[in-house]
């Protein structure tokens, strides 16, 4: 005899051999023990988690002569037969290839007679989002009035394309992706019945290629131990998949985060050299990239066995490297979907990932807390309006600006503090209320990564022209202050849900610099009998003594000018 793929060799014959589909088999046996039949069912799900097999094993079983617990025995006449494929009741139809009215109406005439050998006349329709509108509105009629010794089985990856009137005329069931470990040890399973030699770090490699498909795995694996002869090596198992190793992966990651631009286009050439598929090779990036976030937060998640690299990545670099990185890796991953030279675009991405904000996350790690540096002014960017930064850093539209090679770590107050001092002269308290009142539906409308870097930043002073947001974090501050997209949609968002007549100016800065610049502030209005009081985070910030000859009418608006700036409860007089 020929042989068979694994994937037919092992396809399974029982519910009890299908694998990660527990909710599905449980529910078709119980169906079949209470006789609790429908005369409709949809399967859908993923291709290769087994709806095409859960559908024979249905009609093995609800035929079987002497079923046990809802399964078929296997042993029976009507059992042999569908083994073999001989039973003639039960009809298996490609819709892709009979997706026309003259195939569903011959289905319609079928029906009407009896089953000759079974109980039940089965009809298997595989792949039926493929029929035509006349096919389906054939359908249709005959699942309206079904005869009762007719049973049909609707199998498709794509339901939504099916009419809601065929779906809402049956039972639906989804299959699930099938998870990386379960297809691991259904391998090893049928690896020991064949008395197969293999790598477990191979299989992990194939389960993690099939992408939750068990006869995707099946079927590498046959290519595995065809090229291995006999052998699953974790070599042979890269080779098939096209995946790349681990040590490969870590040392780019390793050179890119070191900001050794030279050293990760090398690593990059040399998977390229070897044949790697540039899709493979970016899937694995955002893969071990998702692993290292997960490491330190919730290491049984991560789907890899930790290495030396792997160790020493996850345990010192900022979770905010990460974050970076797999939002360029998806952006990089799109873009290789319409381009026929993506070996460019993967250059171009190892070189923004090696960009300084790399080397910023590991000197902001390293650098003393203590240590002061002299007060530094960083580059400029703006957007749509004048300078926009509070650590002379501003955002821009229409001219970026150059990134310092090596950005200083521990930026100071500045002596450009025009941005700041701008917002605060115009600021009131009712603006801040507005935008803190809509901050938090904000940050939801952005992505996932962009939300992370918000949840640690605030509006500390709002006018009707200007917002100034302080960063818990300096690196995280610099991060957003590069992402123009992000700029642009805090912008728009915040005119539109403050229903503000245009959009405001945005100043970035740090936590640190606000306490310092709003102090430096108050301190510079006229003197006035007033006391900022100490939060958490504050020093106690004392103004002067009023002169004598200041009328108290003057005093008294300068409290409510500070009261209108600032949190009232953070503002008092104080008596003399």
């Amino acid at each position: 005899m020929a042989y068979q793929a694994l994937y037919r060799t092992w396809r399974p014959q029982k519910f009890s051999d299908m694998i990660g589909q527990e909710v599905v088999t449980k529910t078709l046996k119980n169906a079949i023990i209470t006789g609790q039949t429908t005369h409709a069912y949809l399967f859908n799900g993923p291709r290769g988690t087994g709806k095409t097999s859960a559908a024979k094993i249905f009609a093995k079983a609800i035929n079987c002569l002497h079923p046990v617990d809802g399964e078929p025995d296997g042993t029976c006449e009507i059992c042999q037969a569908m083994d073999a494929g001989t039973l003639g009741d039960v009809i298996e139809l490609d819709a892709a290839s009979n997706n026309g009215v003259d195939e569903i109406r011959e289905i319609r005439e079928d029906v009407t007679y009896a089953p000759t050998q079974a109980n039940y006349k089965v009809y298997i329709i595989d792949e039926v989002h493929m029929l035509s509108t006349g096919a389906f509105n054939a359908l249709l009629k005959t699942l309206e009035e079904p005869p009762a010794n007719v049973i049909f089985i609707l199998a498709t990856t794509e339901p939504q394309k099916i009419p809601a009137t065929i779906i809402s005329r049956t039972q639906r069931f989804d299959f699930k992706r099938i998870n990386a470990q379960a297809a691991f040890e259904r391998m090893v399973y049928i690896l020991k019945q064949r008395d197969n030699t293999y790598d477990e770090s191979a299989l992990h490699v194939i389960a993690n290629a099939a992408d939750g498909g068990m006869r995707d795995a099946l079927s590498i694996l046959d290519q595995a131990l065809s090229f291995g002869d006999g052998h699953v090596t974790l070599e042979n198992a890269l080779l098939v998949t096209g995946s790349v190793t681990q040590t490969l992966l870590g040392q780019y990651v390793q050179a890119v985060v070191k900001q050794d631009t030279k050293a990760a286009l090398a690593k990059l050439a040399e998977v390229l050299e070897a044949g790697k598929d540039a899709n493979r090779f970016v899937e694995d990036l955002i893969s071990y990239a998702r692993d290292l976030l997960l490491y330190t937060q919730a290491p049984e998640l991560v789907t890899l066995v930790p290495d030396e690299v792997f160790m020493q990545l996850a345990q010192e670099r900022e979770a905010v490297l990460w974050y970076n990185m797999i939002d360029q890796l998806n952006e990089t991953q799109q873009q290789l979907r319409f381009t026929n030279r993506p070996a460019i675009y993967l250059e171009v991405l190892t070189v923004k990932l090696s960009q300084p904000i790399t080397a910023l996350v590991q000197n902001i790690a390293t650098a003393p807390e203590a240590k002061q540096e002299p007060a530094k002014v960083t580059t400029t960017k703006t957007i749509e309006q004048p300078p926009v930064a509070a650590k002379s850093e501003s955002i821009t539209e229409t001219k970026p600006a150059e990134v310092p090679h090596k950005p200083a770590v521990n930026v100071h107050v500045s002596e450009d503090q025009t941005a700041v001092f701008k917002v605060l002269a115009e600021a009131t308290r009712g603006d801040l209320n507005r935008i803190t009142a809509v901050w938090a539906d904000m940050v939801n409308m952005l992505p996932v990564s962009e939300q992370a870097m918000l949840n640690v930043s605030r509006p500390v002073a709002a006018s009707a022209n200007g917002l100034v947001v302080a960063f818990n974090f300096d690196i995280i501050r610099h991060n957003a202050m590069q992402k123009n997209d992000l700029l642009q949609t805090m912008l728009t968002q915040i005119r539109e849900l403050t229903q503000a007549a245009h959009e405001r100016q945005l100043v970035f800065i740090t936590s640190d610099d606000w306490q310092q610049l709003r102090a430096k502030y108050v301190a510079q209005l006229p003197n006035q009998h007033t006391q900022v009081q100490s939060t958490p985070d504050d020093m106690p910030i004392q103004m002067d003594e009023p002169a004598i000859d200041q009328p108290i009418e003057q005093a008294d608006n300068l409290v409510t000018e500070a009261k209108n700036i600032f949190d009232e409860a953070i503002v008092e007089e104080v008596d003399d």
